[in-house]
């Protein structure tokens, strides 16, 4: 997988939306994330084998780390499925997931067909940070 300087352009810009410097493996990773101009579900290890894909040299933990700064910039947003697996997204609008069983894939859901009319009364002392909606599916 061949990254394009266009890619890297458009990944550079997205690092200054956050504030970030554009290291050489934020760059790497920022061109694989958003280069293509197009919304991406991706866990770490998805990444990685991208990243090792296009010849760029960087570890999975710096990944992990990397992933996480994107995160607290607001950059990206994590959905964890199970508790266990985290998906990143690139899309940080308020929107639905599915999440297919079989594959391990996740994919936007139309936010427009989702209707929540009413949520539990937030505890005192605390403020609604979040929803997330992840509706699981399997293939019939």
């Amino acid at each position: 997988m061949t990254v394009t300087q266009r890619q890297i352009e458009r990944g550079t810009e997205w690092l200054s939306e956050g504030g970030l410097r554009p290291t050489r493996q934020r760059v790497a990773l920022a061109a694989l994330l958003v280069g293509d101009g197009h919304h991406r579900h991706v866990t770490a290890e998805s990444l990685f084998a991208d990243v090792r894909d296009s010849g760029e040299k960087v570890s999975l933990a710096t990944v992990y780390n990397t992933l996480r700064a994107f995160c607290e910039v607001g950059l990206l947003h994590e959905i964890t499925v199970d508790g266990t697996k985290s998906y990143f997204d690139t899309n940080t609008h308020d929107h639905p997931h599915f999440f297919w069983e079989d594959s391990g894939t996740l994919q936007d859901a139309p936010s427009e067909e989702l209707e929540i009319s009413r949520l539990p009364e937030v505890p005192e002392g605390a403020e609604l940070a979040s929803v997330d909606v992840v509706i699981r599916l399997r293939r019939t």
